[in-house]
C-alpha cells in the first residue's frame, strides 16, 4: 500500500481501478471481533482516508463469514471497572463515529453477515450500506448489560425513525438484511453472492463521478446528523457508566457461556 496504510492491525487493505479503496476487518478466527488495537484500528483509519490523494470511494467489509462479531469478550471483560481503559474506549468510540462523519471520501460497507457492536457502527455510519440479505445484525449493547452507546443514538432514528429505533435497542433482537433494507436501516440488501460486485459497481460510479459534488453533498446531508451529537456524547457516557455497574460482568459472561443471563438489576 501507502505510508498512509502500514500501521492498522487487525485492518487489511487492497486498492482497486477509480481510487476504490476496500478496507476488510481481518479477523476472520475470531469473526472479526474487535479487539482494543482493530477498535483503535477502526477509529483511526478515517483520517488517512480522507488525506489519502489515491482514493476516491472506500468499501469496508469483513473478512470470512462476517462483518464483525462485536467487541472481543476478552477485551471487554478488562474496562470492567476500569477507569482509564473505559476513558479510551469512551475517546475512541467517539472518533470511530465522527471521523467517518467528516471523512469526506464516500464510505461504502458491504456487510457480508453478523454484525454487531463497534462493526456496526462501521457498517451504518458509512455512508452507503449493502447488506446481504441473509446477514443478521444487533446492537447487542442491551443483552452486554450496558446502554446503547457507539454510534446507535446518532443514527439510527434518522435512518428508521424512534419508535424502531427504539424497539430494536431496547429489546436487542437480531434484524435480518431483508428486514433492515424495508424499515429503512441500510441502503439496500441484495442476494449474498451479488454483493460485492454491487458495492463495486455502486463504487465505481461514485469514483468516476464528479468528487467535489459528492462530497459537498455528504458533507451538506451530514448536517443531519451532527445535529444529534449531544445524544450521542450521551449515550457514550451512559454506556462507559453501566460499565461501572453489576451486570455487565454477567452479561459478558453469560454471551460467553451461551447461556441466558441472570442480570443482577433484574433480580
Amino acid at each position: 500500500m501507502s505510508e498512509y496504510f502500514d500501521a492498522y492491525p487487525g485492518l487489511a487493505f487492497e486498492r482497486h481501478d477509480h481510487g476504490i479503496l476496500v478496507i476488510t476487518i481481518n479477523r476472520p478466527e475470531k469473526l472479526n471481533a474487535t479487539d482494543a488495537a482493530t477498535h483503535n484500528a477502526l477509529s483511526r483509519v478515517w483520517l488517512d482516508v480522507h488525506e489519502d490523494p489515491a482514493t476516491r470511494v472506500v468499501i469496508v467489509t469483513g473478512a470470512g463469514e462476517a462483518f464483525s462479531a462485536g467487541g472481543d469478550l476478552d477485551w471487554i471483560e478488562t474496562m470492567v471497572n476500569d477507569y482509564d481503559g473505559m476513558r479510551v474506549a469512551f475517546k475512541e468510540a467517539g472518533e470511530l463515529v465522527y471521523r467517518m462523519v467528516h471523512c469526506e471520501k464516500i464510505i461504502i460497507s458491504a456487510i457480508n453477515g453478523m454484525a454487531v457492536g463497534a462493526g456496526l457502527a462501521v457498517a451504518l455510519m458509512a455512508d452507503i450500506s449493502i447488506i446481504a440479505e441473509d446477514a443478521r445484525f444487533t446492537d447487542g449493547h442491551i443483552r452486554l448489560g450496558v446502554a446503547a452507546g457507539d454510534h446507535s443514538a446518532i443514527i439510527w432514528p434518522l435512518l428508521c425513525g424512534l419508535a424502531k429505533a427504539k424497539y430494536y435497542l431496547i429489546t436487542s433482537e437480531f434484524i435480518d438484511g431483508k428486514t433492515a433494507d424495508r424499515i429503512g436501516l441500510v441502503s439496500k440488501s441484495v442476494p449474498g453472492d451479488e454483493l460485492m460486485d454491487e458495492a463495486m459497481r455502486i463504487a465505481a460510479k461514485i469514483a468516476t463521478g464528479p468528487q467535489d459534488a459528492a462530497r459537498f453533498t455528504k458533507r451538506a446531508l451530514n448536517l443531519w446528523v451532527q445535529q444529534a451529537a449531544p445524544a450521542f456524547d450521551a449515550s457514550l457516557g451512559f454506556e462507559m457508566l453501566n460499565f461501572m455497574g453489576p451486570d455487565v460482568r454477567e452479561g459478558a459472561l453469560a454471551i460467553k457461556e451461551k447461556r441466558r443471563p441472570n442480570y443482577p438489576s433484574a433480580g
